[in-house]
């Protein structure tokens, strides 16, 4: 039987020992789709990729991937379904002292019992898929951003995963590698038959290349909806999120108390 949906989460909730994340999420993502995840700093949005993947739990809530209870796996069984899920970190996460090559043949080598002539064939099969098969030789710093992210992109479809996450793509990119890693994240999302989760605060770059899209905002699903009601949503946080204004439901300053009383504080504590 085929699951329609390959990750369903509903009524989660988490906190981290000094702030709340998460007072209730629901969402799901249909198999097949690229699904945006977007929200200001500090959204929580880095937070969900963790929690889907099992490094974080929950304090309430289920998290359902594949259709398994993430949260009430054991270690092997985690083990086995991170197989299935493919990570591009949002600072790539490389191996510094390995080659391009041997960053993409380590997830192969740790987890597969392939021989190495068939490593090889898949590491520049994976790095032609992104146009970067000539630099397997290359060490990580000798690549540009662009590059850098492209090679964690072909890191992350390495074992053909099921589930591809990926974790601000478009940070620290100039518009031309923008436009090439997001067609990259659509044209292998489709030809590989696989589901896609984007994580961004870039909406104009998000929206050129999602289905739908889920908005986090005060540890909630703030909004939501397909990419093309979302481009002419008059909903003012949508509005306001996807346009970068200023001004809107989502605050500029951090919450605090009087400012008046903050500097009265300073001027009694001298």
């Amino acid at each position: 039987m085929t699951i329609e949906n390959i990750v369903e989460i509903a009524d989660l909730a988490f906190s981290y020992p000094t702030r709340e994340i998460f007072k209730r999420v629901n969402l799901a993502i249909p198999r097949g789709q690229v699904v945006g995840i977007m929200g200001g700093s500090g959204s929580g949005k880095s937070t969900l990729l963790r929690l889907i993947g099992g490094q974080l739990h929950p304090s309430r809530g289920v998290c359902k991937v594949m259709g398994q209870d993430v949260h009430k796996l054991g270690h092997e069984q985690l083990y086995e379904l991170r197989r299935k899920i493919g990570m591009q970190f949002q600072q790539n996460g490389l191996f510094t002292d390995m080659s391009v090559f041997d960053n993409l043949a380590f997830p192969m080598r740790e987890k597969t019992k392939l021989p190495e002539s068939l490593i090889h064939d898949l590491v520049l099969l994976k790095l032609n898929a992104v146009g970067l098969r000539g630099a397997a030789d290359l060490m990580p710093s000798e690549l540009s951003g662009g590059m850098t992210r492209r090679v964690g992109l072909a890191r992350a479809i390495a074992l053909d995963p099921a589930l591809i996450m990926y974790d601000e793509p478009f940070a620290g990119l100039d518009p031309i590698s923008c436009n090439v890693v997001g067609n990259l994240i659509r044209k292998l999302n489709d030809a590989l038959g696989v589901t896609s989760i984007v994580v961004s605060y870039d909406a104009q770059e998000a929206l050129k290349i999602v289905d739908y899209v889920y908005f986090l905002a005060d540890g909630m699903i703030a909004a939501q909806g397909a990419t093309e009601a979302v481009k002419v949503s008059t909903d003012p946080f949508v509005h306001q999120f996807i346009r970068g204004q200023p001004d809107g439901p989502v605050p500029f300053h951090y919450p605090a108390g009087s400012y008046a009383d903050d500097m009265d504080i300073g001027v009694r504590a001298r």
